[in-house]
């Protein structure tokens, strides 16, 4: 593998100090993302006191026509509308709030739109937002913060708004 573009001197030992630091979370986060199967809408990494944080605002990706049906499935159109949940994107441990000690991103009777964070999950130091697909008022909130979760796990009961 060529020396990473940021790495001093070739590739050789990271000055000391947060450049340093830094050059190495780059390193981490260009792995990172390259490993992963679909894209990426953001990357927070630590050393210590040290973050690098990287959030892309591109355009959303494109859809071809065929790739959505033109009729919704008969057993989604049948369904009353009822309690839906935001579940895991990812294993990891689920937090409510952004840091410790700071105000949870909901609590039980808060209205929420689609798209906003309901919390956070931490996978392999990495904090990945979890958001609502549905607006909805938050019916229950399903797991305690800071336990374990699994993938597609139910975090969040909603009821539509």
């Amino acid at each position: 593998m060529p020396p990473a573009a940021d790495a001093p001197h070739g590739g050789g030992a990271a000055p000391a100090g947060v450049d340093g630091v830094l050059a190495g979370l780059r390193r981490h986060a260009r792995h990172l993302v390259a490993e992963l199967a679909g894209p990426v809408r953001r990357v927070r990494l630590r050393s210590g006191d040290t973050v690098l944080e990287v959030e892309w605002h591109g355009p959303a990706e494109r859809v071809r026509p065929d790739d959505v049906p033109a009729v919704p499935p008969p057993d989604a159109a049948a369904q009353p509308p009822g309690p839906m949940t935001v579940r895991s994107p990812i294993v990891g441990t689920f937090y409510r709030a952004p840091e410790p000690g700071a105000a949870p991103f909901v609590a039980v009777g808060d209205l929420v739109r689609a798209g906003q964070v309901i919390g956070i999950v931490e996978a392999m130091k990495l904090m990945n937002e979890v958001t609502a697909d549905r607006s909805g008022r938050v019916a229950a909130i399903l797991v305690a913060d800071g336990q374990p979760v699994e993938y597609d796990q139910p975090l969040v009961a909603l009821d539509p708004a």
